[in-house]
């Protein structure tokens, strides 16, 4: 077959880290039932692997992972790629997006982080997870993927971990990038790259301990939810409306934290302005109160971010330095 002699052309050796998820998951009601092991060898193709290993982490679904666990998670991956292997970590798809950016801040190491999963149960007609594992691990073990950092695999896509969303809750096609669009495709178990991701900055978080929340503005926003926030957590991510526009109440209140804030759009393409409006509460008012714009990620990749940056002890000028690249110059 031509997926098992592109498989058998792999060059860098591969180990799948398993975490749950519904790639794992069968029955009539779909619970996690197949480890690292039992994935592979349900894949008779990827005997054609020169080098395939296996090791299991965790057996849990995406919802259910810990940011204590995740962290666990991607220090694994981070020191196995390191050793000069490629990771393929299989987990749960209603979280992956954020240990995606987890495993990149921490990733610096030529050997490739790959994160595949699926939206269908490995017993339901037309699983997705099969192809989608194997895909993975074709990636993972590329020779040209030196140098990828960390992404996401997901129905032949190629997409970077710093802006891929989930887009499908429930279709083959679950992962997508709103903002820069796939990088690459797996076809037949073979890479092809059309470019490389700028590499994100390397955080080194003690632990993802700091409470952080989202709040998403809205209509008629009295600046409320915000003011709250800033008061019971070390931080906050603001989804602000538009290209970078609140109500002026809750820009007054913006312009008081005390604790960092970053600032990304509701918006699935996302970008900010920055001196298009002269309303009050426009993108300039915004940019002006102190907060760190951050539009080219989306509010579940700013939260993982802002964490891992008050997990490594940075203050609101280092925070701001470090993400500068997820704004645009």
């Amino acid at each position: 077959m031509a997926v098992e002699q592109a498989l058998r052309a792999l060059t860098r050796p591969v180990l799948v880290l398993a975490a749950g998820g519904t790639i794992s998951m069968r029955g009539e009601r779909a619970m996690p039932s197949l480890d690292a092991d039992a994935l592979i060898a349900s894949l008779p193709e990827l005997a054609a692997v020169p080098e395939l290993s296996a090791e299991t982490a965790l057996a849990l679904p995406g919802a259910h992972i810990s940011a204590p666990a995740a962290l666990g998670l991607a220090r694994r991956a981070v020191e196995l790629a390191g050793s000069g292997t490629g990771v393929v970590i299989t987990t749960g798809t209603d979280t992956l997006e954020e240990i995606a950016v987890l495993c990149a801040l921490l990733h610096d190491a030529p050997a490739p982080i790959v994160l595949t999963g699926a939206n269908r149960p490995a017993s339901a007609p037309g699983a997705d997870g099969p192809a989608n594992l194997i895909d993975a691990i074709a990636l993972a073990g590329a020779a040209r993927a030196a140098g990828l950092g960390v992404c996401v695999c997901f129905g032949g896509e190629v997409h970077p971990a710093m802006s891929v969303r989930k887009t499908d809750s429930t279709g083959p096609a679950a992962f997508g990038s709103p903002v820069a669009g796939p990088i690459g495709r797996v076809v037949e178990g073979r890479l092809w790259l059309h470019a490389l991701p700028i590499a994100p900055p390397t955080l080194a978080p003690a632990e993802l301990t700091h409470r952080v929340e989202i709040v998403t503005t809205s209509l008629g926003d009295d600046g409320s939810s915000l003011a709250w926030a800033l008061g019971a957590a070390d931080g906050v991510v603001l989804v602000a409306l538009g290209a970078g526009h609140v109500a002026a109440p809750l820009l007054r209140v913006l312009e008081q934290a005390a604790v960092p804030v970053l600032v990304t759009n509701r918006v699935e393409r996302s970008s900010m302005l920055f001196d298009t409006y002269g309303f009050e509460g426009s993108e300039s008012d915004l940019r002006g109160a102190g907060a760190v714009c951050v539009p080219f990620l989306s509010a579940a990749a700013a939260r993982v971010a802002l964490l891992c940056c008050l997990g490594a002890g940075l203050d609101r000028r280092r925070i701001a330095s470090v993400l500068a690249g997820y704004d645009a110059a």
